[in-house]
């Protein structure tokens, strides 16, 4: 053997050595790895746990993914940071669940931020911009506009525009929602009035009710009941997995997927500001870098989950997939920008985010729109094929 082959392989074992050994100085050892699994499996007696109350019980498909992000966060600080997760209602009601992250009676939060439009009506713009902000944003030009358009420095100043101690992360972007389910199948918007029809809070819902449809706020666990109960007897929440996980097939068997109200909806995560402030820079970038990762992670589980759902509900649960009425389209995309311009005019931050939006639209959505167009056919080909 050659001096220069051997001094070779002498690097190249030392070299992986150096990498084997390293841990927080570098590479993580196999003990420290970025497996979220084997790293979630390991006590850090050292390890500061913070409380997170969803707005969700613990079934819920979005707290499956909350716990994939918190995972991810305990693997990049090598267990330095963890999250316990309680459902809805452990410590706090769900319309109580921001104001306990204030106080810091929570560590965090996490619930979509359009439940919070009371506090402020731009929430409505972050969590779930109705009919997409009335300028053609889908949920991935969405976060686009979020990335890469400035919106996200204005959702770092949503908190300081509510008054409260809150560091705010998007985790989980979804959409289209679901129009919903009906009993018996809707042709116009006369048969859609003619519905109790649970929706959104805020302006999504109020939009419902502009359109003369009987427009009820409720959570997610509560609307089964009330169906049960015919408190409500139409019911939208999100879509095939998450609706059918609340279990709406076993009342309703009528279903409509193209809704406007919820075309973009964003499921985020909420830190008391003191909290924040005291972790330690390393932490802190973990979270960050979770929350980025969650945005990808949560739309790409939801793709193949709600497909997998859509397609159990239809052949073994009787539910009948329709085409939602065209006149629902026009009614309610004129009922939203009329909501959204009233807004604009009255309040002074919301008209600052709403003009971020459209700006964005007017230079991203035509280019964005014609290349999803060709998307949709080409979906849509292959799904007629199935037939």
């Amino acid at each position: 053997m050659s001096r220069n082959k051997l001094n070779i392989i002498l690097v190249g074992i030392a070299l992986i050595l150096v990498l084997v050994g390293c841990n927080s100085e570098g590479v993580p050892t196999e003990s420290g790895s970025g497996d979220s699994e084997s790293t979630a499996g390991e006590t850090n007696p050292d390890a500061r746990v913070l409380r997170i109350q969803s707005v969700l019980p613990a079934t819920a498909d979005e707290v499956f993914m909350l716990q994939e992000f918190a995972n991810d966060v305990e693997a990049l600080t090598e267990g330095s940071l963890k999250f316990e997760i309680l459902p809805a209602g452990s410590v706090v009601g769900v319309d109580e669940t921001l104001d306990a992250v204030d106080s810091g009676l929570l560590d965090g939060g996490f619930a979509w931020t359009h439940y919070w439009s009371g506090k402020h009506p731009a929430a409505m713009l972050f969590g779930s911009p109705v009919a997409g902000a009335g300028v053609g944003i889908d949920n991935i030009a969405f976060l686009s506009w979020f990335q890469y358009g400035g919106g996200k420095e204005l959702y770092d100043q949503l908190w300081d525009e509510m008054g409260v101690n809150v560091k705010g992360f998007m985790l989980q972007p979804v959409g289209p929602e679901a129009l919903g389910w009906f009993s018996e199948p809707i042709e116009t918007m006369d048969d859609f009035r003619q519905y109790r029809f649970r929706t959104p809070p805020g302006i999504p819902g109020q939009t419902y009710n502009d359109i003369g449809v009987a427009s009820v706020a409720m959570g997610g666990g509560d609307i089964l009941p009330a169906l049960e109960a015919g408190t409500i007897d139409a019911a939208e929440w999100c879509c095939p997995k998450p609706d059918s996980v609340f279990g709406f097939q076993k009342v309703l068997k009528h279903y409509y997927l193209q809704g406007l109200h919820q075309v973009v909806v964003n499921a985020d995560l909420y830190l008391n500001g003191d909290v924040w402030d005291s972790l330690t820079p390393r932490e802190q970038t973990a979270i960050e870098v979770a929350a980025n990762a969650s945005l990808s992670k949560a739309m790409s589980y939801r793709i193949i989950e709600n497909g997998k759902a859509l397609k159990d509900l239809t052949e073994n649960h009787g539910v009948i997939l329709h085409d939602t009425p065209e006149d629902y389209f026009t009614e309610y995309m004129d009922a939203a920008r009329a909501s959204l311009e009233k807004n604009a005019a009255e309040n002074e931050f919301f008209a600052e985010v709403w003009n971020s939006q459209r700006e964005f639209a007017e230079v991203a959505v035509p280019f964005w729109a014609g290349a999803q167009t060709s998307n949709a056919q080409l979906g849509r080909a292959f799904a007629d094929s199935l037939d």
